[in-house]
């Protein structure tokens, strides 16, 4: 009986050992399979690879000669400087940044990366993509992060939330980018947004109804009180009225872009443009290291503001308010090398 017992023991012993290595493994294909849902890419988007950062990247490149994308680039660099050299020769203001002008700046420490963004230039997926990236593996996929969410501040973190010696730091030693749009196309785009579409009452409640107050004469009570009906013929009155301008600063969505982003006064590595923006988005994520295994999200957008559509709401504008138009968004068209469109009768 007592051998017999014994070989009862071992046996179970056996199962046992057995049953823990069945189960210790199947654990192990399960945090697999969670990590490859997560990163299904295999790869370490929390941290840049190599020791070469962007700016290396861009201004010392591996190969010896320069790519026609960097050429373009370069292109883009020395008309921006070119403005403001001019601008800064007419004008006698001179002025220091703010931590407070540094808002729009969202920093990846990760990949030593500052992006500005500016509204209605493919700002959402930009953030998202950022998110991606500072999000040390939280995210893989950009597209499954919620529009609202991207839009969190706390989501992203910005260049005022550092003291001095680290925001000098980090203008001098990370690749700073931004991504713009033909001036005109923008604001369209930010009006048919924020004045057209019922869901927006916040923006109708603070702009619309100070608008109509302002512009419209023989306004309806309900007018007032909704600010839901404003017109592109008033919205533009509201922009050159000088009093506007010294009420406040414009909203983000229509503020220009040399006022968001202050090019004149950080030197922008790279800069994008709406009317290339997969080139120019993948081209960024090319010198950050992350090209091979994170694109710029494409799809086609059915309601986009186009230069069609521009000219239609500019038919109804005066050539007096036109000029006046131009020339708050002037700087803009001059530093981003955009024509003055042939729809405008300029005075």
């Amino acid at each position: 009986m007592k051998p017999a017992l014994l070989e009862v023991m071992r046996m179970n012993r056996i199962c046992r050992m057995v049953l823990a290595t069945c189960l210790g493994s199947f654990i192990l294909v399960i945090f697999y399979f969670q990590i490859m849902r997560r990163n299904p890419f295999g790869v370490d988007i929390c941290c840049r690879k190599g020791s070469r950062s962007p700016l290396q990247e861009l201004y010392n490149p591996t190969q010896l000669e320069l790519s026609n994308t960097a050429v373009l680039h370069q292109m883009r660099r020395d008309q921006v400087t070119d403005t403001c050299r001019a601008s800064s020769a007419m004008s006698r203001k001179r002025r220091v940044l703010t931590p407070n002008d540094l808002k729009h700046l969202v920093v990846d420490e990760d990949h030593e990366l500052i992006y500005c963004y500016v509204p209605k230039v493919a700002c959402t997926n930009w953030k998202r993509l950022m998110m991606v990236l500072t999000g040390r593996g939280k995210y893989s996929d950009p597209m499954e992060i919620p529009a609202n969410e991207a839009h969190v501040s706390a989501n992203l973190k910005t260049l005022n939330q550092y003291s001095i010696p680290e925001i000098n730091h980090r203008l001098k030693s990370y690749m700073k980018f931004l991504f713009v749009r033909e001036p005109f196309e923008r604001l369209v785009s930010a009006y048919r947004n924020k004045f057209t579409q019922k869901y927006n009452t916040s923006f109708h409640k603070r702009y619309g109804t100070k608008i109509i107050k302002r512009q419209r004469k023989n306004a309806t009570q309900e007018a007032l009180r909704k600010g839901d009906d404003v017109k592109f013929e008033e919205f533009v009155a509201y922009l050159i009225d000088p009093h506007t301008q010294r009420e406040e600063p414009f909203n983000e969505h229509w503020q220009t872009v040399y006022s968001l982003c202050h090019p004149c006064h950080i030197h922008y590595d790279l800069v994008g443009k709406y009317e290339t923006l997969e080139e120019d988005s993948n081209y960024v994520l090319q010198l950050a290291g992350v090209g091979s295994y994170l694109k710029f999200p494409t799809y086609a957008k059915s309601t986009r503001t186009t230069d069609e559509m521009t000219t239609e709401f500019f038919q109804n504008i005066s050539s007096e308010h036109q000029t006046q138009l131009y020339e708050v968004y002037k700087l803009d068209f001059l530093m981003f090398n955009y024509s003055v469109p042939s729809y405008l009768k300029l005075e």
